[in-house]
């Protein structure tokens, strides 16, 4: 017997050892220009990229200039055992790590553990967030996808293995000389639960060319329709039809601007789960309200998950192709087979497309893990809960996109989980937390990433407050206040509703600027928000360690911090945001190099030094840099209508000769990817006196929806 035994567990070790298997060599194949990808054991079916299914922009990937394979990448080490995937990626000594998810608190994240896990952000930055998108950019300018549809372990620059060639020193602690309780590491460890993955690395050679190339191998990011880079406002929960036209007649009575409304659960026949279907009580006719609305230059956005309820009509045909866990009740239809997507395109279709609404809130596609369907859940397509957790908000967000395009509709939506693969798609992320200091880090953050995140406005303890929320959401890719649960609006605050109105409406003059940033996503990748870091200029010395304070308690091993920029962000090329939060009378900016000029009244303020900045309550710091154009246009009350034609007020800012491109299309359809768009040359150069003097020349195209341009030279 005892043989026996003996001999079977002979037989395991020698079945888990022929599982191992040690790649010491990766092969790299180029995909595309300064993009190349590896292919490590046996990949799953599912990936974060077929989910999105996007496919590379091909013709302006080659428009960037040509680079070498990172050499530092040809050390990348794999061992495939017990049917997972170990990854071993070379760090150098003063490398800093940016990406890996959309997080809140910190930037660089060497030094760090995580688990690249979709869930709700819960305070930390673990790696358990709305968008853990598993690709990071390294300040040694490249970029490093795990295209894994599966949880993924992240040890960044802090195992200290036994076969490292430079291990970190051994020190004493009692010296206390350079002692350190996380020492640095000379390479990135990840886990993943699968027998295999892709891996995709993305040249340079600065970190912005390495996003760009990411940005763009997916797709290229999106141009929104113009009515969505307008304010939105969310109603309370249960508002019925008339409480919307009502609501919407006080922000015209008080000179508001609104370009779109969004309805919360109470506009379906029941909600949490969802039935998708118009409640007759407090919306009889919703086809003759949309068209009302729409009459009126405003647009509807409805507020859903994904999950069906009982009473739902189409419930039977979606119980056919749903998986085996519920989540609030309703069932999880599989949205990686067609028949799932063809039931909720006929659906969606008839209910919302064809009467007029032009978008989505998709919520409570991310955790928490109480809410959401467990890792064991099974899917009809073979996928298990963990791929699907990974991949759903994804599925969502390609599903709906691709019924407004049938439409050839564009939409603007909100959306509660993304990943890899996603920068395509029309959705910017939300969440329930509410520290508006982490927000704007993860706005900064985003740009790593291939995703957006708004800041939105919900609430505030003060006037003061108030100002300053709203002030952020107007210099983000969505301005929203989201008055579902409380029923807030813009002038809550009265003592602060002047500058509240004020900075809404300039955020309807600078349109123009924003819809050609957002051009630039899709035509070259860049981010239309985007990290100090990944900025032209911009000096990295900041990143230098800070000592920690030992207390027995709340630091027993002294932990030092790297001190990070994230809380200054830049909008476009020309300018940069520094926002200001509640009790702050002055903040501290830091200019890159290159002469910047004050926003708001042309000023010169530095170059490449830090500054203090005290500019009131009434604004938010925005400085532009030399030679910058800012195109705007009249503070109107709704956004631009196709056809419409709107002045043009062009302001210059420097006293040297500066150029933009000014991008243009119908702001509503697809047409733009078929080359129907127009783009405008406004540039500057100096006369024989040295006065700067204007032009503005049309490149592509005869003719946009801009009249009569007024030049403005800020700077005197």
């Amino acid at each position: 017997m005892n043989r026996k035994i003996l001999s079977f567990f002979l037989c395991l070790v020698f079945a888990v050892s022929a599982q191992a298997q040690k790649i010491d060599i990766i092969t790299w194949e180029p995909v595309a220009n300064g993009v190349w990808k590896a292919v490590v054991g046996n990949p799953e079916a599912i990936d974060l990229l077929k989910a999105a299914e996007s496919k590379p922009r091909e013709e302006a990937l080659n428009r960037m200039p040509s680079q070498d394979f990172p050499a530092v990448l040809n050390e990348v080490k794999a061992e495939l055992i017990g049917g997972k995937t170990y990854l071993r990626v070379p760090l150098a000594k003063d490398e800093l790590v940016y990406g890996l998810g959309l997080n809140f608190k910190r930037m660089n994240h060497t030094g760090q553990v995580m688990e690249l896990h979709v869930d709700h952000y819960g305070g930390k930055d673990n790696g358990r967030t709305h968008a853990p998108v598993p690709f990071y950019v390294s300040s040694n300018g490249y970029g490093v996808l795990i295209n894994s549809a599966r949880y993924i372990k992240t040890h960044v620059g802090l195992t200290a293995r036994t076969d490292h060639k430079n291990p970190p020193k051994e020190i004493d602690r009692n010296a206390r000389n350079g002692w350190s309780s996380r020492p640095r590491s000379e390479e990135i460890e990840m886990m993943l639960g699968a027998p295999g993955t892709e891996i995709y690395v993305f040249a340079g050679p600065t970190m912005m060319n390495a996003v760009q190339r990411y940005n763009l191998f997916n797709g290229g990011g999106f141009i929104p329709p113009k009515w969505g880079l307008g304010f939105t406002h969310r109603t309370p929960t249960l508002f019925s039809d008339k409480d919307v036209e009502e609501e919407v007649n006080k922000f015209d009575e008080k000179g508001f601007p609104l370009s779109f409304v969004g309805l919360e659960p109470g506009w379906h026949t029941a909600s949490y789960p969802c039935t998708f279907e118009w409640d007759p009580r407090r919306f009889p006719n919703p086809e003759e309200f949309s068209k009302k609305m729409l009459d009126r230059g405003i647009r509807l956005n409805l507020w859903l998950n994904p999950y069906v309820a009982e009473k739902a009509s189409t419930f039977d045909e979606f119980a056919k192709v749903s998986g085996t866990h519920k989540v609030w009740n309703g069932i999880v239809p599989d949205l990686t087979l067609p028949r799932s997507n063809e039931l909720f395109d006929s659906l969606f279709t008839k209910e919302h497309i064809d009467i007029g609404v032009s978008g989505y809130k998709i919520d409570e596609v991310d955790g928490y893990d109480v809410w959401l369907w467990p890792d064991f859940a099974r899917f009809p397509s073979g996928l298990d809960g963990e791929q699907m957790r990974q991949v759903y908000g994804t599925l969502v967000q390609k599903m709906t996109t691709d019924m407004f395009r049938k439409k050839n509709q564009r939409t603007y939506g909100l959306v509660r989980a993304s990943n890899a693969g996603a920068s395509r798609f029309p959705y910017v992320i939300y969440n329930d937390y509410y520290n508006h200091k982490d927000f704007i880090t993860a706005l900064c953050n985003s740009s790593f990433i291939g995703v957006l995140w708004t800041p939105e406005v919900r609430a505030s303890r003060t006037g003061e407050e108030w100002l300053r929320r709203m002030q952020t959401a107007c210099f983000s890719p969505f301005a929203m206040l989201n008055a579902w649960a409380d029923g807030t609006k813009p002038w809550t605050y009265p003592e602060v509703y002047e500058q509240v109105k004020d900075v809404a409406l300039l955020r309807m003059q600078m349109i123009p600027y924003l819809y050609s940033t957002f051009a630039q996503y899709y035509f070259e990748g860049t981010p239309p928000f985007r990290a100090m870091q990944l900025t032209e200029g911009f000096f990295p010395d900041l990143d230098a360690k800070a000592e920690g304070k030992l207390d027995g308690t709340k630091n027993p091993y002294a932990e030092g911090k790297r001190k990070e920029v994230k809380d200054q962000y830049m909008m476009g090329d020309y300018l940069m945001v520094a926002p200001l939060f509640a009790g702050e009378k002055e903040r501290k900016v830091i200019l890159p190099k290159g002469n910047w000029y004050d926003f708001y009244t042309g000023e010169f303020v530095g170059n490449n030094q830090t500054i203090t900045a005290k500019p009131g309550l009434d604004h938010i710091p925005v400085y532009v840099r030399e030679g910058g154009i800012i195109p705007m246009t009249e503070a109107k009350l709704r956004a631009q209508k196709p056809g419409e034609v709107l002045p043009l007020e062009v302001r210059v800012y420097g006293k040297e000769p500066g150029a933009y491109t000014l991008y243009d299309d119908d702001g509503v359809t697809f047409d733009y990817e078929k080359g129907n768009y127009t783009q405008m040359l406004l540039s500057t150069t100096k006369d024989k006196k040295g006065k700067l003097r204007g032009k503005a020349k049309m490149i592509k195209g005869k003719k946009n929806q801009y009249g009569k341009i007024n030049w403005v030279f800020m700077t005197k």
